[in-house]
């Protein structure tokens, strides 16, 4: 879509590049494989080597752990471009730098960083972030995994749900109740008493493995422990706040795909002897998206520079994240409606992102949640208690 308000004018050359490199990628090796991947329910693993060679895993780490050091913004473009292509991309590159590499970065020691970390930005090692639980989702203090400190290590019962790479993952990082607090550990596939199973039948992201992780007497070494963790509940929200920084990016990428679909498709389509592009109401929804697009694009563009400045507290990472997918899923709705019966087809790719939406606004934080941390800020009376 156009730059409308010449946002690029306050991107660097490097930020360009970035961004145009991975939409090039996505154009070419992605868009073309999603009807099927989305279809079949199948996360083509191919994708894993590619975005690795790309740097795009934990690219905005330090050089000496695999990163490129690489600002907010530039990774926010990225994550705007690879949902251009699927939610469930974005979402692997999100889990794999912002909630396991982030963690080990951030609280791991420096033995644990070299060990993992230039592994997982080659691609080599995938990881997963466990803290959902079938009876802790908005409410994570609830949780029952807990970690239990025996000789040499801890034993982990409990189990995580609706994991984001559960199947394909390596290592996992995994939040439980210890006698000291909530803390983090790196659960590697190969412990005993871990196993892992996938979840089907969803009909939303489809092109994403998803799963289920089970701790049956998992004997986990000292060593694998996270000794930053101590924070309770502190360490694992750090975490989601950088991948919802992330998603207020990648929910404006499918955003603004349904947008240029949507545009395409009404000024070609022939309904009355013209163009349905020429209707009124068919502009106003077309006004209304390109609206909400930009508008979007700026808050999220100010929320990567105040991140580069270490001053984007949570409370602004749940604006930015509220906002985008509640407006992204309105944009591929429109968009949907546009298309009319072809907006169900695969071949549009519109319902894949509709699809797709209605589990972004739900994960790494619901949109009520977010709008209760908004509102704690405002009133600085807390709903959650």
């Amino acid at each position: 879509m156009d730059d409308f308000l010449s946002l690029d004018q306050q991107l660097t050359s490097e930020e360009i590049m970035v961004r145009d490199s991975v939409h090039h990628y996505v154009a070419q090796a992605v868009i073309p494989a999603l009807p099927d991947a989305y279809e079949t329910g199948i996360f083509p693993t191919q994708w894993i080597q590619q975005v690795a060679d790309l740097g795009l895993l934990g690219m905005t780490l330090p050089e000496q752990y695999g990163g490129a050091n690489a600002g907010a913004v530039a990774y926010g473009l990225v994550c705007q471009e690879l949902e251009r292509g699927d939610s469930g991309l974005r979402s692997f590159v999100s889990v794999q730098s912002s909630l396991c590499m982030y963690p080990i970065f951030r609280y791991g020691n420096e033995t644990q960083k070299l060990k993992y970390l230039p592994k997982m930005a080659r691609g080599e090692l995938i990881g997963c972030f466990g803290l959902t639980e079938p009876e802790a989702g908005s409410d994570p203090a609830s949780m029952q995994t807990t970690a239990k400190p025996v000789a040499g290590g801890w034993l982990l019962q409990g189990s995580k749900l609706w994991i984001t790479n559960a199947p394909i993952a390596d290592l996992a990082i995994v939040w439980a109740k210890t006698p000291d607090g909530i803390r983090g550990f790196i659960v590697e596939k190969e412990m005993p008493g871990f196993t892992r199973h996938e979840i089907k039948h969803k009909l939303s992201l489809r092109a994403s493995s998803t799963g289920e992780l089970v701790f049956q007497d998992c004997f986990v070494p000292d060593e694998n422990l996270l000794p930053g963790s101590s924070k309770g509940l502190a360490a694992p929200l750090s975490c989601l706040t950088q991948a919802r920084y992330g998603i207020a990016w990648g929910a404006m990428g499918a955003a603004m795909a349904c947008f240029d679909i949507a545009l395409d498709y009404a000024k070609q389509r022939q309904q009355f002897g013209k163009a349905i592009a020429s209707f009124q109401l068919i502009q106003r929804d077309l006004a209304d998206m390109f609206t909400e697009i930009c508008k979007a694009q700026c808050l999220n563009l100010q929320l990567g520079r105040l991140k580069e400045q270490d001053l984007a507290a949570p409370h602004l990472i749940s604006l930015g994240k509220m906002n985008a997918c509640r407006e992204a899923l309105k944009i591929a709705r429109m968009a949907r409606n546009i298309l009319g019966a072809n907006g169900i087809s695969l071949d549009y790719h519109v319902i894949r992102h509709m699809n797709n939406l209605e589990s972004v606004i739900t994960y790494e934080g619901t949109d009520n949640v977010h709008h209760l941390i908004l509102g704690k800020y405002l009133t600085g009376l807390s709903a959650f208690e």
